[in-house]
């Protein structure tokens, strides 16, 4: 494993480099679609492929659950039970557990929790999820976390961060396996003194890579991109920088501003089969009735499979009937819009233009507006089951 820096940009923090995996090389900044349960939801590992994808996040809390560490090891490991022969980088589930809240119990040790499948109880330590890290095989495995609120008070969340720099201490003492890079997570809330403690803390201790949790969880987005900020500068230069669950397009820019390498979310997946598509413009619904006799795709020249095939009016009727193939077409065309623009991110900081093209693209990009971002962000948070990604 190793991270190879190869060019920042002279007025900006942006940068492109290359993570080198035992699966491959995967050109950076990158966006990994989110596949929780060993899948990316509705697509097959082809289809990925064929969009050009070259890491995928799988998250450990619920490959624990289903089907069983056990089982994915008798199979062959992750990328054989799958069928995806490049990168993974699989979360440890400490989010998850974090957001099953009256089912779970928290001290220096772990967690004791119940599944939010069956009831079932389970005792978890920084030990046992790199034993299961290690057993699934991902190329990059994260540490053990305690992932507070963003509303939390400073008390709550110096708890959680100091017992997540315990728990890292641990995980890397555990670490066996040198073909897996372990990443620590940075915490402290919304409070910059405590992303400066544990940013400090934790690159003493030389991680492989570095990541910016507990963020993009209800705060609002100028304290989101202030904490990026005042956390990126304290990691090292020659380390991968990972922004947890951001997946935006305007968010992906501020991010790769700020000097990060790699992002995760399962955004584009989940609006995609709530019918909002991606375009330069902005997202559109795609149940909209002025969809409903458009000939071209939804966004021409798009070169996904989604657009080179279908119009847009056919899009509509698809998600007009609740026709399954409608929410495989439409995340196909969300996860190549996220590719092509990381795409051009990366070529625009490699030849010195990232500045001009980030301006020129917010300028044309109209975002979800911020109070109606916030109200569907905490809808979602409660309309969803615990532990679920």
């Amino acid at each position: 494993m190793d991270f190879r820096l190869i060019q920042t940009c002279p007025d900006s923090k942006a940068r492109a480099g290359e993570l080198i995996t035992p699966h491959g090389t995967v050109p950076t900044p990158v966006f990994l679609p989110v596949g929780s349960q060993a899948t990316v939801k509705t697509l097959t590992p082809e289809e990925l492929k064929e969009i050009r994808v070259l890491m995928v996040l799988a998250n450990t809390y619920h490959l624990y659950l289903r089907p069983g560490i056990g089982v994915i090891e008798k199979m062959g490991g992750l990328h054989k039970f799958m069928a995806w022969d490049r990168a993974i980088l699989t979360d440890s589930g400490g989010y998850q557990i974090f957001s099953l809240a009256a089912l779970r119990q928290v001290n220096d040790d772990g967690i004791i929790f119940r599944s939010h499948i069956d009831g079932s109880e389970h005792f978890i330590t920084p030990e046992l999820i790199i034993q299961f890290q290690e057993t699934l095989g991902a190329d990059i495995i994260m540490v053990l976390d305690e992932c507070p609120a963003h509303d939390d008070s400073l008390e709550k969340v110096q708890v959680a961060m100091t017992r997540t720099h315990h728990w890292a201490e641990r995980c890397q003492r555990a670490q066996r396996r040198r073909d897996q890079a372990l990443y620590a997570i940075v915490q402290g809330g919304v409070f910059p003194e405590l992303r400066q403690r544990s940013a400090k803390y934790l690159t003493s201790l030389g991680f492989s890579g570095y990541a910016i949790g507990g963020l993009s969880l209800g705060e609002p987005k100028r304290v989101t991109l202030a904490v990026i900020e005042e956390t990126v500068v304290l990691l090292p230069e020659s380390k991968p920088r990972y922004l947890m669950g951001v997946g935006s397009p305007e968010d992906l820019l501020e991010g790769v501003a700020r000097g990060i390498d790699i992002f995760d979310s399962a955004l584009p997946t989940r609006v995609a089969r709530n019918g909002a598509l991606f375009t330069w413009q902005g997202r559109r619904n795609i149940r909209n009735a002025v969809y409903g006799q458009m000939e071209q795709p939804i966004v021409p020249g798009c070169d996904c499979y989604t657009c080179r095939t279908f119009s847009a009016a056919y899009l509509h009727h698809l998600f007009s009937c609740d026709e399954l193939l409608g929410y495989r077409l439409a995340t196909i065309h969300n996860l190549s819009f996220i590719h092509n623009l990381m795409q051009k991110i990366r070529n625009a900081i490699l030849d010195g233009t990232f500045s001009a093209f980030k301006d020129d693209f917010l300028a044309g990009y109209k975002p979800t507006n911020e109070p109606a971002r916030l109200d569907q962000k905490r809808k979602w948070l409660k309309s969803r089951s615990p532990g679920q990604s």
